[in-house]
Parts: C-alpha cells; structure tokens; sequence
C-alpha cells in the first residue's frame, strides 16, 4: 500500500523556519517532521510514499537522497509551488494506482493505530475515511457565574469532546480524486464537501495523540514532547 504526503505549502505561519525550505523538513528531535510521520507508517508495514512537493521541493528530494538509513521508496513528485491540495492529489493520480491509500499532511503527527483505521474504511467501505480528532483551544476557557463578574471556573487550554476536527491520516479509493477538478482547489473545500454530499465520506474517532506543528510554538510544544518520550513514537 502506497502513502501520499502532502508536502508543498508554503507553511507562511512557520515564519523564518520555512522561509527557505518546506515545513516538513522543520525539525523536531534533529529529525524532519516528515521523517516522524514516515516513520509513524512504517510502523504499521506502509513503506512506499508519494511526496507531493511544491515551494522548495527540491529540498525534499536531496534530503531523500542523503537519507540512506531507511527502508523507505519515496516519490518526490514537483506538484507546483501555487497548487492547491486538491490540485495535488489530482496530478498524482495515476502514480496511486488502482488500489486503496493512505493520504496525509506534511506538518502532523499523532498514534492513530493505521490497521484499526484500515479495517474501519474496509468495513464501512467509503470512497474517503478521515481521521476525526478532538483538538485543545490555545487558550484557557472561563465559565461566569450565573450573576456577576466571579467566575465559576477556569480550564487552561481544554480539549473540546464535543468537537471534531479533521486530523489528516485519511484511507482513500482512487475514485475519490475524481472530485479534484483544478489545481487551485483545496482538497478540504469543495472535493470533501461533495464527497460527504454523495454519502461516500467516513471519519474514523481517534482518541489518542494528535497534534499539528503550523507555529513555531507548535514545533517548540513537539520538541518538549520527544523529549519527554514522544507519544506519536509508535516505532
């Protein structure tokens, strides 16, 4: 089973860490961010990997060349610097084959366990399964009391349970890239949208780890975490 990265935005909110190379090649642990979610799918057998690339992508495919130490065969495909990315799943189209993928973003990583997503887009039998994921506010949450300025509670930064967001690490048919029409088409807007309108999208809950590195407070939160052990490290 092949993966496809998406690894060629800009990453602007990066600020200078992306300002001359792509955001999956900002560190975390002195290793790419995109080498943590390479290595995430070799955990679970997946070792052949289509990078989409874009602003800089040259950069992905030296870093790919010096790296040796891996069993990985990874594609580096130049999607364009301005396309979107609905427009680059749709230039790797024919590279997917004719079989089910594995589809990820560039700039995240979490423990999701890949065979119990695998089994749940098996059974429930979708054109496109997401990973649906609970995230934290960035800032604390203040409940007032009924009368008055008190307040009655403070959480800092609380995961929100009755929210759900698209966390990337999706299972996809080939047939689903058909709704990527344009290069300047974003996968998350229309694609997505008629995809779910045709009753062909499934979000499989994960409620583990999940985090997505598009600050550099990101980034620093990541490092603090492999430091201490690194949740997303299944391998």
């Amino acid at each position: 089973m092949k993966a496809v990265i998406l690894a060629g935005g800009l990453g602007t909110r990066m600020g200078p860490e992306t300002a001359t190379r792509p955001k999956p090649l900002v560190e975390v642990g002195g290793r790419p961010i995109l080498w943590h979610i390479l290595k995430i799918y070799e955990a679970h057998g997946i070792t052949e990997f289509i990078v989409c690339a874009g602003f800089a992508g040259h950069l992905l495919t030296e870093y790919f060349a010096r790296e040796r130490g891996e069993s990985w065969r990874v594609q580096v495909v130049d999607t364009g610097e301005a396309t979107a990315t609905g427009g680059r799943l749709k230039r790797v189209r024919e590279l997917v084959g004719s079989g089910t993928f594995c589809m990820t973003y560039g700039d995240g990583v979490a423990d999701v366990k890949l065979n119990e997503l695998l089994a749940f887009h098996h059974r429930e039998r979708p054109l496109v399964t997401f990973t649906a994921v609970q995230p934290r506010l960035p800032f604390g949450l203040v409940s007032f009391a009924d009368h008055g300025p008190r307040v009655a509670g403070f959480e800092e930064k609380p995961q929100l349970t009755d929210v759900w967001v698209n966390g990337g690490f999706f299972v996809m048919e080939p047939a689903a890239l058909d709704y990527a029409e344009c290069d300047d088409q974003a996968w998350e807007e229309r694609p997505m949208t008629q995809i779910a309108a045709a009753g062909q999208l499934a979000g499989y809950k994960h409620h583990g780890f999940w985090q997505c590195m598009d600050t550099p407070r990101d980034r620093d939160y990541l490092e603090r975490l492999w430091r201490d052990g690194a949740p997303w490290r299944i391998w």
